[in-house]
């Protein structure tokens, strides 16, 4: 027996799941109104599936935009497949729900943002806090650039 309820872990888990019931219904029934989706995934996780030459564009994750086009739209227990158009290429993917880590549907302004997680040679999942992440490494986020707006203040 357990010492404590790992509070994290299961919102993780109920958050996904609403995550899996959304897109099982968009599956059957399509997207209503003008809901769309942008899902960021990790790209290194050991199930994701995605052709090589959009590995090698985005080795660490991927954003993805459920709206206009897609294909072959499937949602199972683990996560869901879906054939998307990159440049006039369509291309099949995958997507393991635990390897999300973000989900936005900008129509209702609703967002959801995991903690990110890191894999070992042997596949095996390390999660680390996203606190953690950017007190230990605040510039590894991209090129953003800071600017003053002193200069603007009256």
């Amino acid at each position: 027996m357990t010492q404590s309820i790992d509070y994290g872990n299961l919102m993780h888990h109920a958050m996904r799941g609403l995550i899996q019931t959304v897109l099982s219904d968009i599956a059957a029934n399509g997207l209503p109104g003008e809901h769309h989706f942008f899902i960021t995934f990790d790209t290194r996780h050991p199930d994701a599936e995605l052709a090589d030459w959009l590995r090698e564009r985005y080795p660490e994750e991927m954003t993805i935009v459920i709206q206009n086009w897609y294909d072959n739209f499937e949602v199972g227990e683990d996560g869901f497949s879906i054939t998307l158009n990159f440049g006039n290429s369509p291309e099949p993917l995958y997507v393991p729900l635990d390897a999300i880590t973000t989900f936005v549907d900008p129509s209702v302004e609703f967002g959801l943002r995991f903690e990110t997680q890191e894999y070992d040679e042997d596949d095996e999942i390390e999660e680390d806090e996203v606190a953690e992440e950017e007190e230990a490494a605040p510039a590894a986020r991209g090129e953003a650039e800071v600017v003053s707006l002193d200069q603007f203040r009256k």
